[in-house]
């Protein structure tokens, strides 16, 4: 029953993310789509496992008197937001585009995987109160399926891979180190696809795709795509979760 509403979700991966999660809220009401829901659900929340810290990471700063930024890609940007939204630590968490140029940045002409971008989340985090490596271990571990190439779960395509952009040398060798040290540990059954990019630029998504998990806690796509890496978030970081996201204010 689990493949086959994985198969439901991966049939659905050439239509627009807000066509598809209308259509399958529309859905989930029904019963038999329902019950595959819940238990496709339960089954992602209950084997996911943590894994081990960086080995290499910048220590907690003495003083939070300044702020750092960090840009992931790890599929949909809607359950990227979300995690990071409900992490201690982290001040801001932006949906945006991050590995192209800024006159395509736009979400339609993403979707069409032919710009470069990768749909990412630009993190503001406090290095006082959580480190970048923290950061990684929360991408690989809750986050995305770091071998999955250009693509996460239904949705597929280069704008959805697994990419780090790190914004300074020492981001950089944080990040490789540690995929170094996860790809050595065997800790997942395939070979890491996930890549240390350079950083040209983030520019910020569309306001409509800002919260989006916080605003549509019910669509069928969240429920069954990131409702679950919340609640492993909860589960395998508790000194790291907070309940109450952190939520990207609203444009002027």
């Amino acid at each position: 029953m689990t493949r086959n509403i994985g198969q439901f979700f991966t049939s659905l991966h050439d239509t627009s993310k807000r066509s598809r999660a209308a259509a399958l809220s529309l859905l989930l009401g029904a019963g038999a789509l329902g019950l595959m829901l819940a238990q496709g659900v339960a089954l992602a929340a209950e084997n996911a496992v943590v894994i081990a810290p960086p080995a290499l990471d910048e220590p907690i700063a003495a003083s939070t008197a300044h702020e750092e930024t960090a840009v992931f890609a790890g599929g949909c940007f809607w359950g990227v937001q979300g995690v990071f939204q409900h992490v201690r630590g982290v001040t801001r968490a932006v949906s945006g585009y991050s590995g192209g140029s800024r006159e395509t940045a736009q979400y339609e002409t993403v979707s069409g995987g032919q710009t470069g971008h990768a749909e990412s989340v630009q993190v503001t985090f406090d290095p006082g109160k959580v480190t970048y490596g923290q950061l990684l271990q929360v991408y690989f571990s809750v986050v995305q399926d770091p071998t999955e190439l250009n693509r996460q779960g239904p949705d597929i395509g280069t704008q959805y891979r697994s990419a780090i952009f790190p914004l300074n040398e020492a981001q950089r060798r944080v990040a490789q180190s540690y995929i170094a040290q996860l790809d050595k540990s065997h800790v997942f059954p395939a070979p890491i696809v996930t890549r240390t990019e350079p950083y040209k630029g983030f520019y910020p998504a569309e306001s409509y795709h800002q919260n989006y998990l916080t605003l549509h806690p019910d669509s069928a796509y969240i429920v069954f795509n990131d409702m679950p890496k919340i609640a492993n978030l909860k589960r395998l970081f508790p000194t790291l979760y907070r309940d109450k996201p952190v939520l990207v204010e609203a444009r002027q």
